[in-house]
């Protein structure tokens, strides 16, 4: 009988983990997502410092300056864009 006392509280404490885990994964991209759009808005030109607008290539994420001034990607994107 105590063995199934202490299984069960081991299955209610694993739930709990779980669910704190997922909390925790929830907040972690919120924060990202914050992340993202503050730097993606705090990135100027370099030659006329102007915001960069973020365009799509494609399904390639990139940011080019309104004045035509050139444009920039990820990493990432790069590695896929040379990809194809």
């Amino acid at each position: 009988m105590a063995d199934e006392k202490d299984r069960l509280g081991d299955k209610l404490h694993q739930s709990e983990k779980a669910l704190e885990d997922q909390w925790a994964r929830q907040q972690d991209a919120e924060l990202m997502a914050k992340m993202r759009q503050k730097s993606a808005a705090a990135v100027h030109c370099p030659k006329c410092n102007k915001p960069l607008v973020e365009t799509m290539f494609g399904s390639i994420q990139t940011f080019a300056c309104p004045n035509k001034h050139g444009a920039w990607l990820e990493e990432s994107a790069l590695s896929r864009l040379a990809k194809d």
